[in-house]
């Protein structure tokens, strides 16, 4: 019989995609975890569109292992999903992480986005951002899109007003155009989304004169997981 690792496993959870970088997108994330936490044994799986599923890497996992969703929002994800992945391994010590956001850590990851795209808050024009998120109809998800939206307004020192590519409204482009009509010449549009996939491209159709990538793998993403981690497992960095 194998030994329990003395820590914890971190198992990083993500929605799915078919798209192939998107895929990439998230084990390079686990790339960047591993390399700011030397020795954290770090697993990747997906609820749905990719493989492995949860299910399939907790039937090998040992002693404690934490959950730590890669998904933004509170939501049905976390609610259902995750508590019936958790009840398929009695055998492990399984603990639940919370949704990435809404933290500064992901403004900071936003604003490094869109200042890659060519977006500036210092340069002359009424500028503002549409943050574009993929909706949900949990009124709990909206709320903390609105809240994460309210972050990236205090980093930035410009409006930025949600949007949603389902389920609720605005619409990314329904927002640029009412922000257009309020005066503001240079709408960009930050992808509050992890990684390419089919919202991805349906947000670079939104009409923004700037549209961010992803989140993916930038540092403060992998920073935000571990702590979500520690937070749950109760273990320092």
């Amino acid at each position: 019989m194998t030994d329990a690792p003395a820590t914890p496993t971190l198992l990083a959870v993500a929605h799915g995609t078919r798209d192939r970088v998107g895929i990439a997108t998230y084990h390079a994330l686990l790339d960047e975890i591993r390399a700011q936490r030397p020795g954290l044994a770090a697993r990747l799986a997906f609820l749905d569109l990719a493989l492995p599923a949860p299910a399939q890497v907790l039937a090998d996992s040992c002693g404690t292992v934490v959950l730590v969703p890669l998904l933004l929002n509170t939501g049905y994800h976390i609610r259902v999903d995750l508590p019936a992945v958790r009840a398929t391994a009695p055998h492990l010590d399984v603990r639940m992480a919370a949704a990435l956001g809404p933290d500064p850590l992901l403004a900071a990851a936003l604003g490094d986005k869109l200042a890659e795209a060519g977006w500036s808050p210092t340069r002359s024009g009424a500028d503002a951002v549409v943050l574009t998120a993929a909706g949900s109809t949990d009124p709990a998800a909206v709320a903390d899109t609105e809240l994460m939206a309210g972050l990236l307004r205090q980093r930035l020192g410009r409006p930025v007003v949600p949007a949603y590519l389902c389920a609720s409204t605005p619409t990314p482009a329904e927002a640029v155009g009412a922000l257009r009509a309020a005066g503001h010449r240079r709408v960009a549009v930050a992808r509050y989304l992890m990684a390419p996939g089919h919202f991805a491209l349906r947000a670079q159709r939104a009409g923004g004169c700037f549209v961010s990538a992803p989140l993916g793998a930038h540092p403060d993403v992998a920073r935000l997981v571990l702590k979500r981690f520690d937070e749950a497992s109760g273990q320092t960095a």
